[in-house]
């Protein structure tokens, strides 16, 4: 005897009036509405309801007048910003470092998820995981602390494999052309392994009949990463990409809070740390909220142009 499949009990007739359809949904998905619900809370809580304070950007705050009752000012704190000599310095060092970030952090986190799909033995391969991400859940203050053992001139590991090797021992931690190198190694170390957690999900949905059919044709590994493996994450690695362009002038503050030094600080200092110095330091609290909202904007402009861009070239963007 056929069964014929009957509708849902809480399905909205089509002549039923938009509100009533509505209320009805989410009567009948209020157990997923419940588990969204705090979620909601907490972007609304601490994402959009601080965004009040950006007004900061467009005052001369006092603390004894309020917030509302302080003068508004305009444009005055952006135009002291960009005639300032420190602006350059700051768009400069920060700069440098974003590309640092995207041209060798960005790509690490993919080729070690690569290499990772590649192992055969799931034991060992877990073991690994497990190694790799461990460095994440490491403050950036043991961090800096365990470069500073590292690199330290005075007994450092590195340089007394230098000066064993009959070279001369380097300043690293006070060095100019040290300073942007180590960042970029830094987070390499602690993030890389943590980052291959969305890549190496993405590799598990890759179909193995694909693979099966490429080495029937004869497809080496080489090939069958190429044709199979990288088309599959492609539109993963293009959305984060999106993502970290959203970010692209964020450096991060207490790493490089915690490298810079009065030497060090010409290549060093970006806006992160420049917002805490003129803020929390010296009190200037509506022109520090107008540093930070010209680099949230800065983000947001290159995530609308990335993807822009990514969906004339036939990707799949962020929205």
């Amino acid at each position: 005897m056929n069964q014929v499949e009957s509708e849902p009990a809480l399905a909205a007739p089509a002549c039923m009036p938009k509100r009533h359809r509505v209320g009805l949904r989410l009567l009948r998905d209020k157990w997923l509405y419940l588990m969204l619900f705090p979620g909601v809370i907490y972007f609304v809580l601490f994402k959009y309801a601080p965004m009040w304070g950006l007004l900061l950007a467009f005052k001369n705050y006092q603390p004894y007048l309020g917030f509302f009752e302080s003068e508004w000012v305009g444009l005055k704190h952006f135009d002291r910003l960009f005639h300032d000599p420190v602006f350059w310095m700051l768009l400069r060092n920060t700069l440098i470092l974003a590309c640092y970030n995207i041209l060798f952090f960005f790509p690490a986190p993919i080729v070690l998820a690569l290499m990772l799909n590649e192992v055969r033995r799931e034991a060992f391969k877990r073991v690994v995981q497990t190694l790799i991400y461990v460095p994440h859940f490491v403050s950036w203050v043991v961090v800096v602390g365990i470069a500073y053992t590292f690199f330290t001139l005075d007994g450092g590991l590195v340089n007394e494999a230098i000066a064993s090797l009959g070279g001369e021992k380097i300043n690293f931690l006070i060095s100019t052309e040290w300073f942007r190198p180590m960042i970029t190694l830094e987070v390499i170390w602690k993030e890389t392994g943590w980052g291959t957690i969305i890549f190496l999900a993405a590799l598990s949905g890759v179909d193995p009949q694909l693979y099966e059919a490429a080495r029937i044709d004869g497809a080496g590994r080489m090939r069958q990463l190429w044709h199979i493996t990288l088309p599959a994450i492609r539109s993963t690695i293009t959305i984060l990409f999106i993502l970290r362009l959203g970010t692209f002038l964020d450096t991060g503050f207490e790493q490089i809070f915690l490298m810079l030094n009065s030497i060090n600080r010409e290549v060093g200092e970006v806006f992160d740390t420049y917002v805490y110095t003129a803020g929390i330091t010296q009190g200037q609290f509506s022109f520090s909220t107008a540093v930070g909202l010209f680099k949230s904007i800065v983000g947001f402009v290159l995530i609308i142009t990335a993807n822009w861009l990514v969906k004339r070239f036939g990707e799949e963007g962020v929205y």
